[in-house]
């Protein structure tokens, strides 16, 4: 048996990764995610996993976001014994998510069931929790950490270099040299890729030119507004909402775009480009993910050292800003009155504090829902971003009367021009194979063509559970 890549998730879709390395002796899996989507589908994707865990060699998580760490504690439960490598900042951030989902999952099984009581006649799909906090921390027992670009024997034949993917902080690009056979195979696994001159992070780096490529192409047919713009843009909206009496109200991914949110407005803040808006982070998580943002500032770029190392300032802290800590705190944010930015988890709105946000906030006109990120289909923030007329919360019809603003900017995945340009480093020659992951249909095949009208040979848009031989 030659090497073989597979995708059992985040093949045909955007969440739930799961990505394989092959040989005849070693089997090692790239990502675990959490697949999201329709509340039943999704319990039923992520509570069975399509493949014997017990013969998965080792893990590699190549960053911490939900859709690709989130069902690690499931891989665990089916048997797999292994090692699971990532970088320092991503274990700290691991451990905050799986923790938190561990929360989330208990928490909403709990509301569901009490209104479950008060209604017998009630329809709606109740999940079981998939996990909790114990299975959580027998799971952290199972990371070593691995520096970028240091590099590591991690299964029979199989050595592993992180180099940084510049996504979101300790995002890794995974470079494989897999030797099988007196015949050494270099495989890359891009994960999240990020944009040049996003806020806080490096930019992308290169691994060294492989045989294959494995690529993300959430945005493969969409093109990101310039980030140059996102200040102008985010200040906009924080003005306009303020003058007529509303609240920003921002779903956003705790780890990575919590922190982007903050970084911006507190730049806004401090050059005096938008009112004096208090400013509330409701969201547990996002508060203990700022603290580890904090903890590692040599992930930070050269701009945001200029701006806030110089002087020791915190990035993510400004006098307007509160921390809800606690339920009741997060309660009280229902009776506010005037102009208001709240920001809270999770970023599809799928679960969370966010999901009593909007229900209390959609039907105002004078309000904002801002949002700052990728929306997978069939979740509630896509059919917010889609504007739908009526949307459901908690099984309630809302109209949605709020204003909805779309800030693409904010994007940290890499859009299909920035792809071709970050591939454009590799060699038509020695690259030989592509494969694109983590995407739609539409926008893998947009983006297969591309880079085929760029000169790359041999690009495809990788199918669930298909084998693809590494020659």
């Amino acid at each position: 048996m030659a090497t073989e890549i597979y995708s059992w998730g985040g093949a045909e879709e955007v969440t739930g990764s799961k990505h394989f390395v092959h040989t005849p002796r070693a089997l090692v899996q790239i990502d675990c995610g959490m697949f999201q989507g329709r509340r039943q589908e999704t319990y039923e994707k992520n509570l069975s996993l399509p493949y014997d865990c017990e013969e998965v060699s080792a893990c590699v998580l190549t960053h911490a976001h939900f859709d690709h760490s989130g069902n690690l504690p499931s891989l665990a439960r089916d048997g797999f014994k292994g090692k699971i490598y990532a970088t320092p900042a991503t274990i700290d951030i691991a451990r905050l998510i799986l923790h938190d989902s561990a929360h989330i999952q208990a928490s909403d099984h709990a509301y569901a069931l009490r209104r479950k009581r008060k209604n017998p006649k009630r329809k709606g799909f109740i999940p079981e929790p998939l996990y909790d906090f114990e299975d959580v921390d027998r799971l952290m027992d199972r990371f070593e950490p691995l520096r970028y670009r240091e590099t590591k024997e991690i299964a029979p034949g199989i050595l592993l270099t992180f180099y940084d993917a510049g996504h979101i902080l300790g995002s890794a690009s995974a470079y494989f040299e897999v030797e099988e056979g007196g015949i050494t195979r270099k495989i890359v696994f891009s994960g999240d890729l990020g944009r040049k001159n996003l806020p806080i992070l490096r930019d992308p780096q290169h691994p060294p030119v492989p045989d294959a490529f494995v690529c993300e192409s959430t945005y493969g047919n969409r093109l990101h507004d310039d980030i140059q713009q996102v200040d102008r843009e985010m200040g906009e909206v924080i003005s306009e909402t303020a003058a007529r009496g509303g609240k920003v109200i921002i779903p956003a991914f705790a780890v990575g775009r919590t922190q982007e949110i903050l970084y911006c407005i507190h730049l806004l803040s401090d050059r005096g480009k938008i009112p004096p808006v208090p400013v509330f982070v409701d969201s547990p998580m996002a508060s203990k993910a700022t603290s580890i943002f904090t903890r590692h500032p040599e992930c930070y770029d050269q701009e945001t050292r200029d701006a806030f190392g110089a002087h020791a300032t915190n990035p993510f802290g400004f006098e307007q800003l509160t921390i809800i800590r606690t339920v009741e705190e997060s309660k009280n944010l229902n009776n506010l009155d005037g102009p208001a930015i709240i920001i809270s988890a999770s970023g599809m709105a799928e679960s969370g504090r966010i999901l009593h946000h909007l229900m209390n906030n959609i039907e105002d006109p004078r309000n904002t829902i801002l949002v700052v990120g990728y929306m997978a289909q069939h979740t509630l923030g896509r059919r917010i971003a889609d504007r739908n007329e009526k949307v459901k919360i908690f099984g309630e019809e809302h109209r949605l009367r709020a204003r909805v603003k779309i800030l693409n900017a904010f994007s940290a995945h890499a859009d299909y021009n920035e792809i071709r340009d970050y591939m454009n480093h590799y060699s038509r020659k020695e690259l030989r194979d592509i494969f694109l992951v983590h995407g739609e249909l539409e926008p893998k095949k947009h983006l297969a063509g591309v880079l085929e009208d760029a000169g790359f040979r041999n690009v495809t848009p990788a199918r669930l559970g298909e084998r693809y031989r590494i020659e």
